[in-house]
This record gives structure tokens, C-alpha cells and sequence, in this order.
């Protein structure tokens, strides 16, 4: 059992307590934002927000570029998200939808451009170390994907989220980032929620979502 809990938490006797203290909340309100994401409530944004601030300056501190590039654009992306999901036409706010064929253009500019912007950055700062530079990199892209349909409220958004989720459960566990691991894999099992969740009021029209 101690085998076990050393593991999975020996790293964690290098860390400074704050640090400790601040991935844990940053964790919780993590876990709030994909919950009131799987539920289409607006409060996805401000608690998003509040949990991509922790993880850009512990990501910053512990030299993690590529994660630290994902939570600054999921920041930029939760304000234009929140206004898109507050903006109303005819009193009705931005349903849920697919994504359109112009739309799946974007999506894939957006995947080829991270990765190409991911691919600069590690090389300006010589961090194509490790396996994990290049999976971070694959992921950066899906998540980036991820956020901007999950800003437009398409419904395949949970795609992206399960497919980055399943793949970071073990990249965080290798980078010695336990709690943010196991926040990984819970949020595999909500965004799989999630997508179910939206299919269900994906014809329903007009959508009073915002509680």
C-alpha cells in the first residue's frame, strides 16, 4: 500500500506546500469548469478561468511550455466563450449545434497551426528533451480544437476533450504531476457525460441554458 502511495506522490516531496496547495485548487476548479461544461451552465467560464490562471504560473515554474500555451489559449478562449455563450438573438441564447463544413476547415487551420506554433516555440527553447515534448505537442493541438468548438457550442468538442483527456492521463503521471493526472481521468468520464449530455438538447430549441 505505502509502495503504491509512494508512487504516486514521492514527487510531491520535492514541491514547494504552496505549489502543492495551488495545483490542488487548481484541480478542483478545474474539475467545476468541465462539470458546468457537461451541464451547458456559463459558470464553465469564470471557473475555467480561475483554474487555467493557477496552472499558467505553476506551468511557468516548472518549465512546462507546451501546458503552460494550453491553459494561457483556454484562458483567451473562456472570454470569447463567455460572450458567445451570453450573446442572445430573438432572446435566445447560442444553441448547441454541429460543426459546419466551413467550420471543420477552421478547426483543422487551428490543429496545423498549433502544431506548427507548439514545433517554434519548443525549438526556440530547446525543450525537444523527451518523449513527452513531442505527445505535448499532439495534444496542444486537440485541446486547442477542443476549446474553440466548446466556444462556438458544438457538440464535438467533447470529442476532442475525451480523445486529449485519455492521452494526458498518463503524460501528466510521467511529468510527476499526479493530482493533475487523476483530474485528467475524471475528466475523461464527464466529457463522455458530457457528450451525452448535449446530445440530448441538441434539438431543442429555443435552449434556456443559463442558470
Amino acid at each position: 500500500m505505502y509502495q503504491i502511495f509512494d508512487l504516486l506522490f514521492e514527487q510531491y516531496s520535492q514541491y514547494d506546500n504552496v505549489d502543492i496547495v495551488l495545483e490542488i485548487t487548481g484541480v478542483i476548479f478545474g474539475l467545476l469548469s468541465v462539470w458546468f461544461s457537461k451541464n451547458n451552465n456559463i459558470l464553465v467560464y469564470p471557473t475555467g478561468m480561475i483554474s487555467t490562471s493557477i496552472f499558467i504560473y505553476l506551468l511557468y515554474k516548472w518549465i512546462l511550455l507546451g501546458d503552460m500555451l494550453i491553459n494561457g489559449y483556454y484562458f483567451i478562449m473562456s472570454i470569447y466563450g463567455w460572450y458567445v455563450w451570453t450573446k442572445k438573438e430573438n432572446n435566445i441564447v447560442t444553441p448547441i449545434s454541429r460543426v459546419s463544413l466551413k467550420e471543420k476547415k477552421i478547426a483543422f487551420l487551428i490543429f496545423i497551426f498549433s502544431i506548427i506554433f507548439v514545433y517554434g516555440v519548443y525549438n526556440y527553447f530547446d525543450r525537444w528533451n523527451s518523449i513527452s515534448a513531442y505527445i505535448d505537442n499532439f495534444t496542444t493541438a486537440i485541446f486547442f480544437v477542443g476549446m474553440w468548438l466548446m466556444a462556438k457550442r458544438k457538440i464535438e468538442n467533447w470529442i476532442f476533450w475525451i480523445i486529449g483527456d485519455i492521452i494526458s492521463v498518463p503524460l501528466y503521471f510521467y511529468k510527476g504531476l499526479t493530482f493533475t493526472s487523476l483530474q485528467y481521468f475524471i475528466f475523461t468520464f464527464i466529457a463522455i457525460a458530457g457528450y451525452y449530455s448535449w446530445k440530448k438538447t441538441l434539438n431543442k430549441t429555443p435552449q434556456v441554458v443559463l442558470k
